[in-house]
């Protein structure tokens, strides 16, 4: 049961991430024995107000993050979508396909097959932690 890409298995995420992580180790230390400090520090900043937005790449996934300031340079507001989120249809997804292949189980091993599932796609703590009520109704 080895790794190959492409991996579709929700099971071997945490693969994927291992091999991510040991790549943005190694990337980290060759950027930091190339770095050359700058001739000229930082220009200095002034305070305005304005909208910044961006992406940015985490462990979980794709954060996308809004930030509108004040004239002040003080956050006003911000608006910022987690990977959990957007994973969220997927997650319920793959649910839907595993179950069908647990219910002859015991329901506490059913809870801990779908809480390995959900927690493949690495949520955050708050959710990994109170995340699922399995209400179980057998036939």
């Amino acid at each position: 049961h080895g790794f190959e890409p492409p991996c579709v298995n929700p099971f071997k995420s945490i693969i994927a991430r291992a091999v991510e992580t040991f790549y943005a180790v190694d990337e980290a230390l060759r950027l930091i024995a190339d770095y050359q400090p700058p001739a000229q520090p930082f220009v200095a900043a002034t305070n305005r107000a304005g909208v910044g937005h961006a992406c940015t790449e985490a462990p979980r996934g794709t954060l996308y993050h809004r930030y509108e300031v004040d004239s002040e340079g003080l956050i006003v507001k911000a608006d910022i979508v987690p990977p959990t989120s957007q994973n969220q249809a997927q997650i319920e997804e793959d649910l839907r396909r595993l179950l069908p292949s647990l219910l002859e189980r015991s329901e506490q091993e059913i809870q801990h097959r779908c809480e390995q599932a959900i927690r493949n796609y690495d949520p955050c703590i708050s959710c990994a932690t109170h995340f699922l009520r399995l209400e179980l109704e057998r036939l």
